[in-house]
């Protein structure tokens, strides 16, 4: 595995706040050349370090207003297969394997109660699902999906 470097993280940082920006942009700003930029990039896709590059959409001003945090609690070591199930239902954005109270902890976001109702009996339906627990977020206070590196 290559090393991340200084200049590595710099164009992730770049990138992180707006990842239409052009390497040229970036090259720019870092004092570097655009084919290092090319190149780098290329080697953080092919490292896995960058998974793709994805428009950070509001989904409340597409009718998505309701976020729920929704513990789960399963039988036996089916753990992995549930996940799996969760994960490819369509208004589930996040599915964490957890230590703690619950196993598995799942964030999902709705246009309204009933298609949130919908979820929560299709996963408490699924066979080794023991239970649920579901939080209605009231208020988001910040909701990123990255980190400052």
């Amino acid at each position: 595995m290559t090393k991340i470097d200084d200049v590595d993280l710099k164009i992730i940082r770049e990138l992180r706040g707006d990842g239409r920006r052009s390497f040229r942009e970036i090259a720019e700003k870092l004092k570097v050349a655009e084919g290092t930029v090319y190149n780098r990039v290329n080697k953080l896709k092919d490292m896995g370090v960058i998974k793709s590059f994805i428009a950070d959409i509001d989904y409340s001003k597409l009718g998505y207003d309701l976020t729920a945090v929704i513990g789960v609690i399963v039988k036996g070591g089916h753990l992995p297969e549930i996940e799996k199930k969760i994960a490819a239902e369509k208004n589930v954005t996040a599915v964490y394997d957890v230590t703690g109270q619950y196993d598995a902890i799942v964030v999902a976001k709705f246009p309204d109660r009933t298609e949130l109702n919908k979820l929560v009996k299709k996963l408490t339906a699924m066979e080794h699902v023991d239970r649920s627990y579901t939080m209605v977020v009231l208020n988001v206070v910040k909701e990123m999906h990255g980190i400052e590196v």
